[in-house]
């Protein structure tokens, strides 16, 4: 049986070049201005969510940008899908693209997404998997560039486990053409083939991605200093070891001092308040964290009307 023919998807940021990542990058921004097209560039159009994870921010950003758009989103939870149970990815693909016209599939194994879009005709979007998130990556670095600008010369810091979001951020910062420190602990790093790929990236764009288990070293006269859970969906049984091994990785008042003067705080939520980060620095003047939340409504809109092929 023929699988599906190909279309654009979106299931890693390495699926962008540096100028698919810049249109984006702008249409986000003349979003942000002016949230609710007139054109309605999106009427008639629809997507559906498949969702294995809960989520807030995916869901709802998703669900507004189509509100906005024109278009209309329709969630299907778990237990109304189950992929790879009750039913075949690949017949699931096969199904839901005859229906709408675009899907975000949120997921646990990366392969699964994989899977699904090797049979999709439309465009499917990562809305989260155990590898990747390249939604927040691309919302990461539109929210840097809202803040910080698209100079070479801007520092961003990551702090904390080498993770989907840590994987995405690098190639995302990558793309843009600037530097990333990333500092995790021993066994914690980032996957070999996400560096590999950040790398090849940044030989083309004369990006600088730099690994250390410093967290110091990583955040000192940074301009963007960035953190995430210490322990994400699915790994709950590993807890304990992982808030020992993250011990001094935590993102305080402390080390935040180590960054610029004007450096921002970014983390893409849920937040494990008094592990990872403190109430003082989420909550306090450098935080741009519930921008960045916001951003995700901006740029996925953005991402739709690329995908969809309705871009201003």
């Amino acid at each position: 049986m023929a699988i599906a023919t190909r279309a654009r998807h979106f299931t890693s940021l390495a699926d962008l070049e540096p100028d698919d990542l810049e249109r984006l990058l702008a249409d986000a921004a003349m979003l942000k201005k002016h949230p609710v097209p007139a054109d309605a560039p999106l009427r008639g159009r629809s997507i559906a969510m498949i969702f294995e994870k809960p989520s807030l921010r995916t869901r709802l950003s998703f669900e507004m940008a189509m509100v906005h758009l024109g278009g209309h989103a329709a969630y299907l939870a778990p237990a109304e899908v189950g992929l790879g149970r009750r039913e075949s990815v690949a017949d699931v693909a096969r199904v839901v693209s005859r229906y709408v016209d675009c899907v975000v599939l949120r997921t646990f194994a990366h392969e699964t997404i994989e899977e699904f879009a090797k049979w999709s005709p439309v465009p499917v979007v990562n809305g989260l998997s155990d590898l990747s998130h390249p939604c927040q990556g691309l919302t990461d670095v539109f929210t840097i560039r809202q803040r910080k600008g698209a100079g070479r010369d801007v520092v961003v810091a990551y702090v904390g486990d080498g993770n989907n979001v840590c994987h995405s951020l690098m190639l995302g910062i990558a793309l843009a053409g600037q530097t990333l420190r990333l500092a995790t602990p021993a066994g914690f790093e980032p996957q070999p083939r996400f560096r590999r790929r950040a790398a090849e990236i940044a030989a083309r764009t004369h990006a600088r991605i730099e690994l250390t288990q410093d967290p110091r070293e990583a955040v000192r006269g940074a301009d963007v200093v960035y953190t995430d859970v210490w322990t994400s969906m699915g790994q709950e049984q590993e807890y304990e070891r992982r808030r020992r091994a993250f011990l001094g990785y935590q993102l305080n008042k402390d080390l935040l001092s180590l960054a610029a003067a004007d450096a921002i705080v970014l983390h893409d939520l849920p937040a494990h308040r008094g592990e990872e980060i403190t109430d003082e620095v989420i909550d306090g003047p450098q935080s741009a964290v519930f921008d960045q939340a916001e951003d995700r409504l901006h740029a996925q809109k953005a991402l739709l009307r690329w995908l969809l092929g309705a871009a201003g």
